[in-house]
């Protein structure tokens, strides 16, 4: 029997990647949306609500919700959700602060229902071969450059410039997602600079040094004035040669040699695992990407640039 899924928010990630992965995969069927508003022809969607409680207290079955608002807003409805006794899957980062996941993991558990916090960038093509070769090797540096133009990617996106909004982090957790998963040993930060526009709560860019448990070094820097095709990547050097994923990792080089290239369908992947996790009755909360933008944000040395404008 399919999963009767919800999209809670339809802007663009919701319209771009959700609804036409949702369509695509018959674990689920989509029957309804949730917006403030709709820009789309309302022939082409299923039912469609006003509020998540306009949602609830209709004649719509549901059983899940996939919940794709700014991280400011997800923090009620997923407990309005889990009150609800529905499933939840969190767009990235999961909530605003660390302690608003904790909640909703304790919440999820007490009402025996899955809480998926996803991070869509684990799903990219040659994330689990790099996982897998730096498994058998001694990592020594580790350099990770995740630069975008913001106009392009968060045209007229206000929210990220606000308290919650991340930043040049909501780009950049997920590289740290990719990090996370694919390094054998815990790393930690030790030294940020962050560029906060003199006009803006959150950061354009970011200078962060990490070092793993056995010293090795971990550099990241992220930046929203990139201009040109956006830079995603992350080079690995072992002992026994250099791995670097590109394209957010639909490409994978070793020593130069392309292993790997791929069409990215990253969210396929992130609804397969949701429908794993609903169908064995386990949750998946995995926030160590989201502490490191944390520690950044606590341990970051502010340096007011020039107001931001689009």
């Amino acid at each position: 029997m399919s999963i009767r899924i919800a999209l809670i928010g339809y802007g663009k990630i919701a319209r771009d990647e959700h609804h036409p992965t949702l369509d695509a995969n018959p674990a689920f069927e989509l029957v309804a949306t949730v917006a403030r508003r709709f820009d789309t022809d309302p022939t082409a969607e299923p039912a469609r609500f006003d509020s998540l409680d306009a949602l609830l207290e209709s004649d719509v079955a549901v059983d899940a919700v996939a919940l794709c608002v700014p991280p400011q807003h997800r923090f009620t409805l997923a407990c309005r959700a889990l009150d609800a006794g529905l499933h939840v899957l969190l767009e990235k980062p999961p909530g605003m602060t660390l302690s608003e996941v904790d909640h909703l993991e304790r919440q999820a558990a007490n009402a025996g229902v899955t809480l998926y916090a996803s991070w869509h960038s684990r799903h990219a093509p040659a994330i689990e071969a790099a996982r897998e070769w730096l498994i058998t090797q001694t990592v020594t540096a580790v350099r990770i450059d995740w630069c975008e133009d913001v106009t392009v990617f968060h045209p007229g996106q206000t929210w990220i410039w606000e308290p919650g909004g991340l930043g040049v982090f909501d780009p950049g957790i997920n590289a740290l997602s990719i990090a996370t998963y694919i390094l054998v040993r815990p790393f930690a930060l030790r030294e940020a600079t962050l560029d906060v526009p003199s006009n803006c709560a959150t950061p354009i860019a970011a200078d962060l040094s990490f070092v793993d448990t056995a010293g090795a070094p971990i550099s990241a820097a992220m930046d929203w004035r990139h201009e040109g095709d956006p830079a995603w990547q992350i080079i690995a050097t072992t002992e026994a040669g250099e791995l670097k994923l590109e394209e957010g990792g639909a490409r994978m080089l070793i020593d130069g040699e392309l292993r790997i290239e791929e069409d990215k369908n990253e969210y396929a992947g992130v609804y397969a695992l949701f429908a794993t996790l609903v169908n064995e009755g386990r949750s998946e909360i995995d926030v160590r990407p989201f502490a490191h933008v944390a520690d950044a944000f606590m341990l970051g040395r502010r340096r007011i640039v020039d107001a931001f404008h689009e």
